[in-house]
């Protein structure tokens, strides 16, 4: 691959060095500065000129820092005149505020989508978007990978004959379908109410789970409230067993632990679109990785392939 410059941030530079593994290209390490006033000063470490720039930096704690760095990287590559610069955003922490669902409030998802524009973002590659508006809040092009053969292919190494996956919500019902194709078992979803970011309710489950085996499948896990809830639902249902699944595993204020120290949990499964530190994790948890498919879709876009092949259901 000719031409063709990766460079990582702070943020996940073990996913970066996996991707360039996959795709035998060097990786460029960002070098950071901070001034004595706090401020940050980016450089990056190779030739940019007339080349095709890709910039992996998810939108990870802490996400501001992360933020500020990334656009830094861009405009240090719009300055060494990149011929194109895509940045390749495994997660994208904004895109939960994607909505003005109260009065007078900021709508995040559309408004940082602006500033990598601003800041020299040719394209985007994304991975599991929160929900599918913001995939328009980009005035560039935008290929939106998702994460379900990774998942898939690692469920079918159990018996899934007694299997339905459940999605926490009607919002995320159409991935779980999807999912639920894809290993050819039942669905059902949850009627949840959101009162508060860690506050959900979870009234009944739609669906077939008695009795069942179950998989949870959701984008991201933060507070592990909505899972929390939704296995109070499963257990009044009699459910066998329950296995726990989504992109994004964030398992902020130790959520990890409380969903491992549930019984009926057997497994939890996530990909390392977010760095999980090892001290954090547990017996139960299952990390995928996910760079084979951003390789791929990085390969593609730099020799002007197409790229649905790999985010089709």
């Amino acid at each position: 691959m000719r031409d063709i410059a990766v460079f990582s941030g702070s943020a996940h530079p073990i996913l970066a060095e996996e991707i360039c593994a996959h795709l035998d290209v060097p990786l460029h390490r960002v070098r950071v500065q901070r001034f004595a006033n706090d401020c940050l000063e980016v450089q990056l470490p190779a030739n940019c000129r007339e080349r095709d720039v890709f910039l992996i930096q998810p939108l990870v704690t802490p996400v501001q820092e992360n933020l500020v760095e990334l656009l830094l990287m861009l405009d240090a590559a719009r300055g060494a005149s990149a011929a194109r610069t895509t940045v390749v955003l495994p997660h994208y922490a904004y895109a939960r505020s994607d909505k003005k669902d109260a009065p007078r409030i900021s709508i995040g998802g559309r408004l940082v989508a602006d500033l990598l524009v601003a800041a020299g973002a040719s394209r985007v590659l994304a991975m599991t978007l929160h929900s599918p508006q913001v995939h328009g809040f980009f005035s560039v092009p935008v290929d939106h990978l998702h994460a379900l053969r990774e998942l898939a292919k690692h469920f079918r190494r159990h018996d899934l004959s007694n299997t339905t996956v459940v999605s926490p919500d009607l919002g995320n019902a159409k991935e779980a379908a999807a999912f639920a194709r894809m290993l050819g078992v039942r669905v059902a979803a949850g009627a949840k109410q959101r009162f508060a970011d860690d506050r959900v309710s979870i009234s009944t489950v739609i669906g077939d789970v008695a009795g069942r085996d179950v998989i949870v499948l959701d984008d991201e896990i933060a507070k592990g409230s909505t899972v929390l809830e939704l296995l109070e639902r499963l257990r009044e249902l009699d459910v066998r067993s329950v296995r726990v699944a989504c992109t994004h595993g964030l398992f902020s204020a130790g959520a990890l632990k409380r969903i491992s120290d549930q019984p009926d949990v057997v497994e939890i499964v996530c990909t390392n679109t977010v760095p999980i530190p090892l001290d954090d994790r547990v017996p139960k948890l299952e990390v995928l990785t996910v760079a084979p498919p951003l390789a791929e879709a990085i390969r593609r876009i730099h020799n002007g392939e197409s790229v649905s092949a790999l985010f089709d259901a």
